[in-house]
């Protein structure tokens, strides 16, 4: 078969061609990028916590007249009263760990600052979370401890929530520790944080602990949190439990009439005060979530209505063209010839549809890139889009090319 009758085809009906082309194109830039959105989307929300996210849940409470934190006589007694809640909590024949924790991966609550290897430096800062917590707070969160030590009683102080206490022990991710010694061991080296001068002792490596913030700008240090064995004492507490296997729902139902039995002069929220883990993740990620769907639909739709112009122009052109296939016919040529003529007629709208497609999705991207700070796009999606845009024009094209082949040469003579 040569092509030159299909280019003398085409050029007789060059509108149906540069529409179905540009259609072609534009599904070809949107699916491309969408896909490559999707994908971004998916490993976000795909990314590992680190620590063991099974029978987790997160209790957030507020004292009724409590005292300021800012003197020493109110955090000492806003403390004593978190330990209380935590030995309640403790007691539950539900409940196997409990922790005075400050925040929690995914709960966009943090606390960042930034470390240095040098004593009161102005620049040259890692960026990092800081976790306040308990001799407990490591277990609890079922992180894995890779080198060195995990916290004691005896390194655990407390202090007001506004006061800068000193933080002589800490722990760090595997990823924060690379970034400071890159040529080394950070165990047992020295770091100094916010740019002090009190140094702080490196005893333990964990091998990774996501932050707390999902958002874009926190994403170069998604993993570089710090673990500082402090209490901070405010009018508000947050207790981390790890419930026995199986016993989820009973301990985060019984850890609500423990605390009121405790002190019942607090408030704790019926929707926010007491959360699985799970529920932590599903709204850390909803929005990525929804993102996904979206761009999915909106590739489904795309798709659907390319194919969709694709039949109607070729069911159309088929129609016009009777007296041609039945000449043809009548001359020799097989079904399968007709049907071979539309599907190439087809594959050539779709390649030059491709080639500016092509050139569509890489600048889209490249706006994405400068407006929205995203990640340049893969060749590879790029390819794999052009495969599904001409297969989907091979399938839409085969209904009425298959129509057209089976046009006995009689009927399409007498039709004109």
């Amino acid at each position: 078969m040569t092509v030159h009758p299909i280019i003398a085809a085409l050029r007789r009906h060059k509108a149906g061609v540069i529409l179905i082309g540009l259609q072609i194109a534009l599904t070809l830039a949107i699916v491309c990028n969408a896909v490559f959105i999707i994908g971004q989307r998916i490993s976000r929300v795909d990314r590992p916590t680190g620590i063991n996210e099974s029978n987790l849940f997160l209790v957030t409470q507020q004292y009724v007249g409590a005292p300021s934190s800012d003197t020493k006589a109110g955090a000492d007694k806003l403390d004593t009263m978190e330990l209380e809640d935590a030995a309640a909590l403790r007691q539950l024949p539900s409940v196997a760990k409990v922790s005075v924790i400050s925040s929690m991966p995914l709960l966009n609550s943090a606390w960042n600052g930034g470390m240095s290897t040098k004593p009161q430096a102005k620049s040259g800062f890692k960026m990092t979370t800081y976790y306040f917590g308990d001799q407990n707070m490591l277990s609890t969160l079922g992180a894995q401890l890779v080198a060195g030590r995990d916290f004691n009683a005896g390194d655990v102080q407390h202090a007001g929530f506004r006061t800068d206490a000193k933080r002589p022990v800490v722990i760090v991710t595997q990823s924060l520790a690379h970034k400071l010694f890159p040529n080394g061991s950070a165990l047992g080296k020295t770091v100094y944080m916010d740019g002090s001068g009190s140094p702080s002792t490196i005893i333990g490596i964990v091998k990774r602990l996501q932050t707390p913030s999902t958002s874009d700008w926190a994403s170069s240090f998604a993993y570089d949190s710090t673990l500082i064995p402090t209490r901070k004492d405010a009018f508000f507490s947050r207790y981390l439990v790890r419930a026995k296997p199986g016993q989820m729902k009973a301990a985060m139902a019984a850890a609500h009439d423990a605390l009121f039995k405790v002190n019942p002069m607090r408030v704790i929220d019926d929707d926010m005060g007491i959360r699985s883990f799970a529920s932590i993740r599903a709204e850390a990620y909803k929005q990525d979530v929804s993102m996904a769907i979206l761009m999915g639909a909106v590739c489904i739709i795309l798709l659907a209505l390319t194919a969709a112009g694709i039949v109607g122009l070729t069911s159309f052109w088929v129609g016009q063209r009777t007296k041609q296939i039945g000449v043809r016919r009548a001359l020799g040529a097989r079904g399968i010839d007709i049907l071979r003529y539309f599907q190439l007629e087809n594959l050539f709208i779709a390649g030059m549809g491709v080639v500016v497609g092509l050139l569509l999705a890489i600048g889209v991207n490249q706006w994405l890139v400068q407006h929205f700070e995203m990640d340049r796009m893969p060749l590879g999606y790029l390819f794999v889009g052009v495969l599904v845009v001409l297969v989907l024009g091979q399938l839409a094209v085969f209904v009425p090319a298959r129509r057209a082949s089976r046009v006995p040469p009689v009927t399409a003579t007498r039709s004109v």
